[in-house]
């Protein structure tokens, strides 16, 4: 990782999330997000059993203060899992949080007793942690067709696959694209700020349920705002929204979601935990983003793809370059990464379809693919942008105007056109098992790719161009 693209994403998030203090981590590096001061347990006699051990350990400390151990969250709640305060979130710098390594530490004995961990970080679950804020909407002409182009399947109230997506929400304009005639869900919350530029990663939410509905015509999408402040949430709140949103409207046929997140562990999130263990037992077939970190360390929710029990529930998804080729240099990948689907500058509904919207765009430093690359892709396309580093800080922002219509690249879509995949497999063969539609897509061997030397499955859309 690069640590000053990870620095300008961490302050984009920390200012999407300011009452909640962050450091990064684990402790100095830059892998992923946490909470400051908290560590997450299960609820109930394991929560008692960790805030009576790290207290004893802060007691035994004198450097330690064990005045600031107790209980920060509910007792109990669907998720099953609740927040202990272990230090003052105020205290140390982003690069470290002393309190939380400590009050982790404190416990590993009691976890080898047990046989599983029983405290975590509270880490950011975010559809963009890639140490990278320049991978952003790129307008295009409003000639330019949507890529995928739209499919010419006809849509069936009838047969309708469902397809839930869980994201930042729909735009206030979306019903005036002819490809999200069935979509419904949440609206998208303050599109823009107070000069009426358009806020960081608006229009995810449209643009995913875009490429869904390109693929998959025949499908009902619902897209879920969980994720609206600016794509970022908390692990120990996601579980309770993932919940939520199935709640809402049962559980679909396919739940597209372009979040997660590293935690330098292969034994998933605590604060997901209860939710992947329900979605075990259902019919719905889980979609997951494999992340834009270029790395082969497991990203969750995705990497439950390589859990024993979770194999037929789950299709974690890595992206191609947009020649279709080898994968995108910012892909996560390894044997965790079960296909690959373009994800490199698609095409797809935004906003802007009423009225051209501003989005400013941020000169950066950076001229080169940050994995060290030396193909183009969205590293250098068209330029860096978000927020300014310190050595460019004089730079002047560029505007630009979107007039319904941009090209994005990340991971976050090659997961959408994933689920389209499944959707459209699932009318064409009038299949009713979402999973069966998973099984018989990577037995039939439709597709392969090159991603890091090796031979990959991967699923290429028909009118994907």
């Amino acid at each position: 990782m690069a640590p000053q693209r990870f620095h300008e994403q961490f302050d984009q998030i920390q200012r999407s999330m300011p009452d909640v203090p962050l450091a990064m981590g684990p402790d100095d590096s830059a892998e992923f997000m946490y909470e400051k001061g908290v560590v997450l347990v299960r609820d109930g006699e394991e929560a008692r059993i960790v805030e009576d051990t790290v207290r004893a350990h802060f007691t035994a400390a004198p450097d330690l203060d064990q005045d600031q151990v107790r209980r920060a969250g509910p007792r109990a709640n669907r998720s099953g899992v609740t927040r202990i305060r272990v230090g003052d979130p105020g205290e140390g710098s982003r690069g470290a949080d002393r309190a939380v390594a400590q009050a982790l530490r404190s416990v590993r004995e009691r976890e080898a007793r047990a046989g599983h961990r029983m405290a975590a970080r509270n880490h950011v679950v975010h559809i963009a942690v890639n140490a990278c804020p320049g991978d952003e909407p790129v307008p295009v002409p409003v000639s330019e067709p949507p890529n995928p182009a739209a499919a010419d399947t006809a849509y069936d109230p009838g047969t309708a696959v469902g397809v839930l997506v869980v994201d930042t929400g729909l735009t206030h304009d979306y019903r005036s694209c002819a490809l999200l005639a069935h979509a419904d869900g949440d609206p998208q919350v303050q599109e823009c700020d107070e000069q009426g530029i358009l806020q960081q990663y608006v229009g995810h939410g449209t643009f995913i349920a875009g490429l869904v509905a390109s693929v998959a015509p025949n499908t009902d999408i619902t897209v879920r705002g969980s994720l609206n402040d600016a794509g970022a949430i908390l692990e120990s709140e996601f579980g309770e929204k993932l919940f939520e949103a199935v709640d809402a409207g049962g559980w679909p046929d396919v739940l597209s979601l372009s979040a997660g997140t590293s935690n330098g562990r292969t034994d998933g999130l605590l604060g997901v935990e209860n939710f992947m263990r329900e979605l075990r037992e259902q019919r719905t077939l889980l979609v997951a983003a494999a992340g834009n970190n270029g790395s082969v360390t497991p990203f969750w929710p995705a990497a439950y793809a390589d859990l024993p029990g979770w194999e037929d529930s789950l299709l974690s998804v890595g992206a191609l370059r947009s020649n279709g080729e080898s994968g995108a240099c910012f892909t996560n990948h390894g044997p965790w990464v079960k296909v690959y689907a373009p994800g490199e500058r698609l095409t797809s509904a935004l906003t802007g379809f009423d009225r051209p919207v501003p989005y400013v765009y941020q000169h950066s430093t950076y001229d080169t693919c940050r994995y060290g690359f030396t193909y183009g892709c969205t590293c250098r396309h068209p330029r860096h942008t978000g927020v300014l580093s310190d050595e460019n800080a004089s730079a002047k922002p560029d505007q630009v105007m979107f007039e319904g219509y941009a090209q994005w690249s990340g991971t976050s879509f090659a997961t959408p056109v994933t689920a389209g995949v499944v959707a459209a497999h699932m009318t064409a063969h009038k299949e009713t098992d979402p999973r069966a539609a998973r099984r018989q897509l990577l037995t039939a061997g439709t597709g392969v790719a090159e991603v890091r030397g090796a031979h990959v499955p991967a699923l290429r859309p028909p009118t994907w161009r």
